[in-house]
């Protein structure tokens, strides 16, 4: 029989997982199949409280130090768990919450007026661009990297959507992680700084408080 704490692992495992499966996975071209058109079933499980011990979302926020007139796109942002966040945190700002799923799009809408989030926008992205609309000082990606493409055409290209010293933020299950998708799917993060310097980013920042994830960050290099 479970504990309370038991039991409370367990689900923050199982949402880690079904979020996993969920609004990252879309981000990839070959399980374009997936559909999640239940937005309202997928909150449940991406905006569940529990998250939050785990992915520390406010001190991911704070450790960016972004000004409050900061823009920011967060790819894959599912349902708005993070968007959300960074919309209330950033008031004079502007937020991009670009997805796949139509139907993730229409629920950001949704959760934008609900919550009175002016300065959030919601964006049907594409597999070969998220399609911003304008230039951002970050682009963040939550347990999305490793889902992504063909990721050094991908990222290439992304980097005509930062603004001048605009980074872009990596958060992804490291590999001894205890909860999150299966090994075969993880990317260690050695691999995502060789990626990423391929397609013309340097290194600036590395975060080791989150217990189960890695956080890099990185900004453009010259062209």
């Amino acid at each position: 029989m479970f504990t309370s704490a038991l039991r409370t692992i367990a689900i923050a495992a199982i949402g880690l997982i079904a979020l996993a499966a969920g609004a990252a996975i879309a981000q990839h071209e070959g399980h374009s199949e997936h559909q999640f058109k239940d937005a309202q079933k997928w909150a449940q499980v991406f905006d569940d409280p529990a998250r939050d011990a785990w992915q520390k979302p406010h001190e991911v926020i704070s450790a960016l130090k972004l000004p409050a007139d900061a823009a920011v796109a967060d790819i894959g942002a599912g349902t708005g768990y993070f968007a959300a966040r960074f919309s209330h945190m950033l008031a004079k700002g502007r937020v991009y919450a670009v997805d796949l799923e139509p139907d993730m799009v229409k629920h950001l809408g949704e959760r934008a007026k609900k919550e009175n989030l002016a300065n959030l926008t919601p964006v049907l992205g594409a597999t070969d661009s998220p399609k911003i609309p304008a230039p951002v000082d970050l682009v963040i990606l939550v347990d999305v990297y490793h889902h992504i493409g063909a990721r050094d055409q991908y990222f290439g290209k992304l980097r005509d959507s930062l603004k001048a010293n605009g980074r872009v933020a990596v958060i992804d299950f490291r590999m001894d992680a205890t909860i999150g998708p299966s090994k075969a799917m993880r990317i260690a993060p050695e691999r995502v700084k060789a990626e990423m310097a391929k397609a013309g980013y340097l290194l600036t920042e590395e975060h080791a408080f989150l217990p189960q994830q890695y956080f890099l960050v990185f900004k453009a290099g010259a062209k």
